[in-house]
């Protein structure tokens, strides 16, 4: 196992090194001057001043040595400093991925506790009507855009209803005192109960948008596996050996079943973490996703690579957290006998 292990690590290593080279050449060769674009802004500039600042930065160097500075700079845990807000990226990113992690793990919650009992059902009940709601409505979900779904519940639930608050974190007056950066979890730890509901109810909406998709696919995926398992001779020697159906679903058949769908999910929720980037904006939700889309528009190139990056290192780790889940499920993996 443990050799399975590092060797997973060892080949995840060139994979994040041919992100950074791809980020970088990507920025690098995008048409116009960040510091040009963010100093005409300010007003009137001198050139001497544009030309001190690019040096400042690095900027006028050829490519292979800011390439080089910047692997470095990663290496040491450096990932530059913001051209617009003039401070260290590393920090500008701490700031904002709790409410990302904290939103993205949310909905990644209500997808799983919603989607594989609702594709364990389907599988057991198969072309049923709850097979066929089921069916209808993970197309839906997976046909919908998220912002789209954010725009129709922020109209039912806050504009119609009034039930949940239209946009943000957390409403003035709730007296909690953010320490971690994980808003639900400060409210735990600090016993506020009627923070963690108001914390709670701003997660509603968002979470519900984002995962929809994943929700959709994680469904049809546990469904199908589960079919196609339920199939096998052991399952049918269970069955004969007189084994409860219940059990022989969720004992025997489920966990066989969930290889497929642990990549689904590892996909799925670096999805989420990197790809809401509109949910975030469409909700006013303070989180990494906005302050790429604000870096995109300023041409913040440090801040933007710097996002890039760890929404890779996200991907990446996320592989290979699903690739060690395959040798817990199945030990057959790690020993070189699958796969």
């Amino acid at each position: 196992m443990l050799g399975y292990i590092l060797r997973r690590i060892a080949q995840a290593v060139p994979v994040f090194l041919g992100v950074t080279f791809v980020v970088f050449l990507l920025l690098y060769i995008t048409p116009g001057d960040p510091v040009e674009l963010y100093m005409g802004q300010a007003g009137t500039v001198s050139p001497e001043e544009i030309a001190r600042i690019r040096h400042e930065f690095g900027l006028d160097r050829p490519f292979l040595e800011q390439y080089g500075r910047f692997v470095w700079g990663i290496a040491r845990g450096d990932l530059g400093r913001s051209i617009v807000h003039r401070r260290p990226v590393a920090e500008l990113i701490g700031e904002r991925i709790p409410a990302t992690l904290e939103l993205s793990l949310f909905a990644a919650l209500i997808a799983l506790l919603v989607a594989i009992p609702a594709g364990v059902i389907a599988a057991v009940r198969r072309y049923s009507l709850l097979d066929s709601v089921g069916t209808l409505l993970s197309l839906v979900g997976v046909s919908m855009p998220g912002f789209w779904l954010g725009l129709i519940l922020m109209i039912l639930f806050s504009i119609t209803l009034r039930v949940l608050p239209v946009a943000g974190r957390m409403s003035y007056g709730t007296g909690l005192e953010p320490r971690t950066g994980f808003l639900l979890l400060d409210a735990v730890l600090q016993g506020n109960g009627q923070a963690a509901l108001d914390v709670l109810r701003h997660l509603v909406m968002p979470a519900l948008a984002m995962s929809a998709g994943m929700m959709a696919m994680t469904m049809r995926i546990t469904r199908s596996s589960l079919l196609e398992t339920i199939r096998q001779d052991y399952v049918r020697t269970a069955r004969a050996k007189g084994v409860p159906e219940g059990w022989v679903v969720l004992r025997h058949a489920l966990r066989n079943a969930l290889l497929p769908v642990v990549t689904s999910v590892a996909l799925n929720l670096g999805a989420l973490l990197g790809g809401n980037m509109v949910v975030e904006t469409v909700f006013a939700w303070p989180g990494l996703g906005q302050r790429v889309v604000d870096a995109v528009k300023t041409r913040d190139f440090p801040l933007v690579q710097g996002c890039v990056l760890v929404y890779a290192l996200i991907y990446v780790v996320l592989n290979l957290a699903a690739d060690l889940s395959y040798a817990f499920l199945n030990p057959r993996i790690s020993h070189g006998k699958e796969g």
